[in-house]
């Protein structure tokens, strides 16, 4: 999960037997991510239960403080896996997915490995050993060769590939001689089980790029991630929590909140917050050091998981219709359903405020509780209006009418 500066430089079941009680909200289903994706020996990544919120490279001395904002992963650790680290993390309870080497094969604490990674972004401009400058990306068959030899090292865990800003981005000159070249993506993805991406335009340190301060290009990778990996492989994405490298901009907690639902509404199945500052000073941790954002990513984090087994449910499709005031602001939106409750989340999309008229085209449901919000939106016929604030997200649930 590389940061860019300068050039750049290193770094979401079964499907419901709707007939019974819902008829009317069984049409057309997305696959369920659990269902669709392989099956882990021992791996919380195949519990319904468990959403995989997980924090980039970080100290293993850390991993209960994590744990209590939520946080249920770690991915990477500096230099590892050691058996130092194995061992702080087994304790702390803190599962992780890091780099195969011979400890993490053998070390008496390596069941607290969830899964193996390749190095980080392949997709950018490599530095050249020994020397100043930058040379290609990886060749993505290189990728492929070296998931073939994780896996037949051990073919218990997933394997996890982190991507760079090129996913989101088409003019992403960190890619060098291969800016543009999007069919490499397509490549890549075969050498994983897991396939993730960064990029961070509400910290992008320069206001000039076109992605700057567009919390959009979050979703927007994550379709694009999505299409390339298809069904057989999980999608996650990086979420940005801190200044990174950007000294006179901290996200508003609020914008966070935004990217993670526009990026869960948008299918993705696993977070990633990246957690370091490096300037205007470096800090490791540098989400624990801000209390505001600590306690925001803390609550954006326990609602997640409470929905944990309603995100790995089927989306439902063809169910609610939603239309935004403006045409230039869209608000985006996901259907779920578990047991008698129908939950639709939605998010809108740009930097402004627009009205969205919420329609159901199927079923009954009744007056509906705006989670998280202490306030309840009730319906004329089969609909129902609520204002967006710029990038504003709201999540609804309804209870079924039999």
């Amino acid at each position: 999960m590389a940061i860019h500066q300068g050039l750049f430089s290193s770094k979401i079941a079964a499907v419901f037997a709707f007939a019974a009680l819902f008829a009317a909200f069984s049409p057309l289903l997305a696959q369920s991510p659990v269902s669709a994706a392989k099956k882990w020996k021992d791996s919380p990544l195949t519990d319904k239960n468990f959403f995989p919120i997980a924090v980039w490279c970080q100290g293993a001395h850390n991993a209960a403080r994590y744990r209590e904002i939520g946080i249920n992963v770690y991915v990477s650790l500096w230099q590892g896996p050691t058996s130092e680290q194995l061992a702080a993390l087994k304790a702390a309870k803190m599962p992780v997915i890091c780099h195969q080497n011979e400890v993490g094969l053998t070390d008496k604490n390596n069941d607290i490995i969830i899964g193996w990674m390749h190095g980080d972004e392949p997709d950018n401009a490599q530095s050249i050993p020994g020397q100043q400058g930058y040379g290609p990306p990886i060749d993505p068959k290189v990728i492929q060769s070296d998931y073939q030899k994780i896996v037949s090292a051990d073919s218990t865990r997933p394997v996890l590939l982190n991507l760079g800003y090129g996913v989101a981005w088409d003019g992403w000159y960190g890619r060098g001689v291969r800016t543009r070249h999007l069919e490499d993506y397509a490549e890549y993805v075969k050498g994983c089980d897991i396939a993730s991406f960064d990029v961070y335009p509400l910290s992008h340190e320069k206001p000039k790029d076109e992605i700057f301060g567009k919390a959009e290009v979050v979703p927007f990778g994550v379709d694009r991630l999505r299409n390339w990996a298809g069904n057989e492989r999980k999608v996650w994405n990086c979420i940005e929590c801190t200044r990174i490298s950007n000294p006179d901009y901290n996200p508003d907690p609020a914008l966070v909140r935004a990217e993670v639902w526009m990026s869960l509404i948008h299918g993705s199945q696993g977070l990633i917050y990246f957690a370091h500052q490096f300037k205007p000073t470096a800090m490791e941790a540098g989400l624990l050091a801000d209390p505001k954002m600590t306690a925001a990513v803390a609550e954006i984090n326990r609602q997640v998981q409470s929905l944990a087994a309603v995100l790995h449910s089927p989306t439902l499709t063809d169910v609610a219709d939603v239309k935004s005031s403006d045409p230039d602001v869209p608000i985006d939106s996901m259907v779920k359903r578990d047991g008698d409750s129908v939950y639709v989340f939605a998010a809108c999309m740009r930097n402004k405020p627009a009205k969205a008229t919420i329609t159901f085209k199927q079923g009954k449901v009744a007056e509906g509780e705006v989670m998280g919000e202490t306030r309840t939106v009730k319906l004329t016929g089969n609909s129902f209006t609520d204002d967006f604030t710029p990038y504003g997200v709201h999540l609804y649930k309804f209870s079924v009418r039999r």
